[in-house]
């Protein structure tokens, strides 16, 4: 059924004692106590909250957008008043939801991160960065069988791409970190795990460049041999980790050996400014990170899933542009993280705002009776 907006006024009743003011006695007035508010002073509701939330951070609508919508059906509520309540109730959620994951996801053996661009008008630069980490499975479905880790994505701002944006997240966390090919990554203490995707791209690149109607060159090689690489990893999508490890060792790691030899080969001979040069060359540079995949069945061969985690906020971006201030930013990264760990971990985001804010009115909040991949809605 469609969503339905309802004032809901609550009377607080005074008592005082007539016969008592009759005798001239003097009582306190007795009143009913005031009804728990999810933010003081403030008439939003845990489902209005919510649905501001989830309108803003999972279907990309911005705030004055809402503001127009809430005003044709009668409800008068200002952008400003709203993206106030956004800033102080990712505030509230923040040590009860980011803060406990953040400690999870850094005690994981295999995570994975990227990066992208936001404009942020209270920055003096000109470009600022939403950066996202990640954990678990590729879908809701479930992870690799023989595998709890639980399923985080979490966001962070910073207003630059520095590599000490990465290294002061993670902490000196030294296990598996999946990632692109962006140097910065080089400042964190983690075992760097390179990405499949990004080097067959390269190859993909310089294949449209030999036309339609060239004949199969060394492009088209790599990306057969890349394409049989991929066909192993959907095989094995639902062993155990130790089968997946066997098997990559048995059959990835032989193509894996060729892959490498006809690299090394094809560097003597091809023009390193060549788009096939300059993909020949990007696949040997990133080799030693990403031949860690075969290492341990829970890695992924490429950072596919990092991609997925940060295209909600690149979607959302489009809607709303930029944020005004670095709290703003800030309180997205908390907002944004709830929402698409929820979804990760197959729960609607709204139901679980509401449950976690409900929680809140209640009083203390333990954090373990709130974790998205614990908690039980029904």
């Amino acid at each position: 059924m469609p969503a339905t907006i309802k004032v809901i006024e609550n009377h607080r009743l005074k008592y005082a004692c007539r016969a008592c003011e009759k005798n001239g006695t003097k009582t306190p007035i007795k009143q009913a106590p005031p009804v728990a508010r999810i933010l003081p002073k403030s008439y939003a509701t845990p489902s209005l909250i919510a649905q501001i939330i989830v309108s803003k951070f999972q279907y990309g609508l911005p705030l004055y957008r809402l503001e127009t919508m809430l005003g044709h059906i009668g409800i008068h509520i200002s952008r400003q008043t709203m993206s106030d309540w956004l800033i102080k109730i990712s505030a509230l959620f923040k040590p009860i939801t980011y803060e406990p994951w953040h400690d999870t996801l850094l005690k994981q053996d295999y995570i994975r991160g990227d990066e992208t661009t936001m404009i942020v008008v209270g920055d003096d630069n000109v470009k600022s960065y939403m950066w996202v980490y990640n954990c678990g499975a590729d879908s809701p479905a479930g992870n690799i069988n023989g595998d709890d880790t639980p399923n985080i994505v979490l966001y962070d701002y910073h207003p630059s791409r520095a590599g000490k944006c990465a290294a002061d997240f993670l902490r000196g966390y030294d296990g598996y970190l999946g990632v692109d090919g962006y140097a910065g990554y080089h400042l964190t203490q983690a075992q760097l795990v390179a990405c499949l995707a990004h080097i067959r791209r390269k190859f993909v690149e310089a294949k449209k460049m030999q036309g339609k109607n060239a004949k199969v060159g060394k492009a088209d090689w790599a990306l057969n041999h890349i394409q049989k690489l991929y066909r192993i990893e959907m095989q094995i999508k639902d062993k155990t980790i130790e089968e997946r490890y066997q098997i990559r060792q048995a059959q990835s790691l032989p193509l894996l050996n060729q892959f490498k030899a006809w690299l090394d080969k094809s560097s003597l001979t091809i023009l390193p400014e060549s788009l096939l040069g300059k993909a020949i060359n990007y696949a040997i540079n990133q080799w030693s990170k990403f031949i860690h995949y075969i290492e341990d069945g829970r890695i992924n061969i490429d950072n596919n899933r990092s991609e997925r985690a940060i295209k909600p906020f690149v979607i959302g971006r489009k809607g709303w542009l930029m944020s005004q201030t670095a709290n703003g930013a800030n309180a997205s990264a908390v907002l944004y993280s709830l929402i698409e760990t929820a979804k990760a971990c197959g729960i609607k985001p709204y139901d679980y705002l509401v449950h976690v804010m409900q929680k809140m009115m209640e009083g203390n909040v333990d954090p373990e009776e709130i974790l998205p991949w614990k908690v039980n809605l029904s």
